[in-house]
């Protein structure tokens, strides 16, 4: 058998793999996206500070009998915030917010091995395309990067202030919405019947890429909500208390320092995201019959309406969550409803832009 019939079939078993290699990518997005639903409860249970070490090999052990889990309480007792915040708490309340951080912790490693042995063996099979590797491995990478830019927005929380940057914060929860698009996205890819003959008008194009980029914008803005606890601040809608415009918008000075530190600036800013993302669907709605064309209308059409579905649950749920102050299981819900948007938002891209899935 010489080279090119020996690289035809590579191909055709790529191929043929390709719902199988699409199921796989499928899967690990849904572990990252419960990465982020454990992420968020971790946060909102003041979790996130309990472990001071950063050890990826061996930290995938808890501590085992009561003096190892006395020595990691004395380790923890060193820093802010039991100092500052937790100062007389017990050993047992100290291992309640433990595990929320130690389960966190799990389940990126998990997803890093859930990645990286399939991926390993797909391309030792033969069974990715060339020109998917860059994509995959570029993946990968993103993932450890992941993990040093948790540990680094740890390590914020670790020196002066009880708390995380909501800066560092930020980066790390738009670094995993990169990565779930991006294994959504190579997904799709996949699985397409066909390659496109044309994509939509560069309107549409244009249209899509709007809205995922002001979709992204916007988990960015809640990051910063959520870092800065602005969420608390005025919890009346749609109005904040009795103003549209609260007298606080531009206390701070420089005046742009507003926009990233002001409590009710942030706040306002989301709330002022989340009409401009309901303005722009609902503007591609009425725009998408000029659109299409017989390849991409389908998908495309499917993929706006369950974007569209999926902004008001997630309205519905970011209204109910500011309202009722924050609750925990409301809060990481709407964190939920963030990753549904923007995972069908990233299908709309790509039904607009690669045409038919």
């Amino acid at each position: 058998m010489n080279t090119e019939q020996r690289s035809d079939q590579r191909l055709a078993r790529a191929i043929q793999a390709r719902p199988l290699v699409a199921v796989w990518l499928l899967v690990v997005a849904a572990m990252v996206a419960a990465m982020v639903l454990l992420g968020g409860a971790t946060r909102l249970t003041h979790s996130g500070l309990s472990m001071v070490q950063w050890q990826p090999l061996m930290g995938i052990l808890p501590p085992v009998g009561e003096v190892a889990w006395q020595e990691v309480f004395e380790r923890y007792k060193a820093f802010p915030e039991y100092r500052k915040i937790n100062q007389g708490m017990t050993l047992s309340e100290f291992k309640g917010i433990f595990y929320f951080e130690y389960y966190h912790r799990v389940l990126g490693r998990a997803i890093g091995l859930v990645f990286a042995v399939p991926f390993l063996w797909f391309l030792a099979s033969g069974r990715i395309e060339r020109r998917r590797w860059a994509v995959l491995f570029g993946l990968f990478i993103a993932g450890g990067l992941q993990g040093l830019i948790g540990w680094w927005m740890v390590k914020s929380g670790l020196v002066d202030q009880p708390d995380v940057s909501h800066y560092r914060l930020t980066v790390h929860l738009g670094m995993a919405f990169v990565i779930f698009a991006g294994l959504i996205w190579a997904a799709l890819d996949l699985l397409a019947k066909q390659p496109p003959l044309r994509s939509s008008p560069r309107e549409g194009r244009i249209w899509s890429w709007l809205i995922l980029t002001m979709i992204f914008l916007q988990v960015c803005s809640g990051a910063l909500v959520a870092g800065l606890d602005a969420g608390l601040v005025y919890n009346t809608f749609p109005m904040m208390n009795e103003y549209w415009l609260p007298p606080e918008l531009a206390d701070l000075s420089p005046g742009w320092l507003n926009v990233f530190e002001n409590v009710v600036t942030v706040q306002f800013d989301h709330r002022i995201g989340a009409y401009l993302i309901t303005l722009l669907l609902v503007g591609l709605w009425f725009r998408m019959p000029h659109l299409e064309h017989s390849e991409t209308a389908p998908p495309a059409r499917q993929a706006l309406r369950l974007t569209l579905l999926a902004l008001a649950l997630q309205l519905a749920l970011g209204v109910a969550t500011l309202l009722w102050g924050v609750p925990v299981a409301l809060a990481v819900l709407h964190q939920g409803g963030a990753l549904l948007l923007f995972g069908a938002a990233v299908r709309l891209t790509y039904c607009l832009n690669r045409g038919p899935g």
